[in-house]
């Protein structure tokens, strides 16, 4: 009998923001919102359960434009995990927090990296390319 194999190509048209804050997560939202003249909005927590090692519950804010979206989401996850590595992305665990940008706002990343940079509450600020991380379909939704 032939067996037929499925293979996925997913598409990764976002762009990924690594931020280190010491700041909890609905301050540094508020803090977004006001440095960026957006409206991020929490959202249910994203429970992602792993056959037989665990679930990561991880908190997440969203602004919605009719032109794309920006995704704020928390890189640890909330409440305890029996994970070896409670992260979203645990490529890059040294960041609090991961900022992904989709749609028509992409084409805007250097003046994002600067925003990013100018917010008082944000330390330090990194890009990521998502096709270079091991772990980058966590980010699918």
């Amino acid at each position: 009998m032939k067996s037929f194999r499925l293979e996925v190509e997913h598409d990764f048209d976002f762009d990924l923001f690594g931020v280190v804050s010491s700041s909890k997560e609905h301050t540094l939202a508020w803090a977004l919102n006001k440095y960026f003249r957006i409206r991020l909005v929490k959202q249910a927590d994203l429970c992602i359960d792993f056959l037989n090692k665990g679930r990561l519950v991880i908190s997440n804010y969203l602004h919605r434009a009719e032109h794309g979206s920006l995704r704020l989401f928390r890189n640890r996850s909330v409440g305890t995990s029996t994970l070896a590595s409670p992260f979203l992305v645990p490529d890059i665990k040294e960041y609090d927090y991961v900022i992904q940008v989709s749609g028509g706002l992409t084409h805007l990343q250097q003046e994002l990296l600067q925003t990013l940079n100018a917010v008082p509450l944000v330390q330090y600020v990194r890009s990521f390319d998502p096709h270079c991380l091991r772990y980058k379909e966590n980010l699918l939704f």
